[in-house]
């Protein structure tokens, strides 16, 4: 994650925080500098390290609102059995029967826009449909649990 922090600096982003070593940063930016943002990261890590992420830049405005609409409020008691798919785009012909086939009865799911929900309280790891969610929607995505993504709020609400 050190490296991650140069990465943005040499960006022209002092100051990025970062959470554990789960790939978020917190940086404060301009208009300006935030125009593709997500493809010069990606494009600066390719530059020093030979690979090239797939990288998600998100406004602080977006995040809360993902936190605030939150259907499954059960999942705060318990953060990790709440997984937050954050979206590249909205999905345009979701395939939600492969989701339900895969679906524990335990589970539920709700996709909002560009955040698909998982309400897994017996694990992420044990969950069939975890595994489906980025192909039965059809594009790309990251996750984090609920832990993660209020932590990540946190830490932007301290660069404001």
């Amino acid at each position: 994650m050190e490296d991650l922090v140069d990465l943005l600096d040499k960006l022209g982003m002092p100051g990025a925080r970062t959470y554990i070593q789960s790939g978020n940063a917190t940086v404060r930016l301009t208009r300006q500098q935030s125009v593709n943002l997500g493809r010069r990261i990606s494009e600066a890590v390719e530059e020093r390290h030979g690979f090239r992420p797939w990288v998600l830049a998100m406004r602080v405005q977006e995040l809360e609102h993902a936190v605030a609409v939150n259907p499954f409020r059960e999942g705060i008691k318990d953060p990790a059995s709440l997984h937050l798919w954050f979206l590249a785009q909205e999905p345009a012909n979701p395939d939600f029967a492969s989701l339900e086939e895969a679906k524990a009865a335990s589970e539920r799911f709700k996709l909002d826009k560009k955040v698909f929900y998982l309400l897994a309280p017996e694990g992420i790891g044990r969950s069939r449909l975890a595994e489906r969610v980025e192909k039965s929607l059809g594009v790309e995505a990251t996750s984090r649990n609920w832990r993660t993504v209020t932590k990540v709020l946190e830490m932007a609400w301290q660069l404001s």
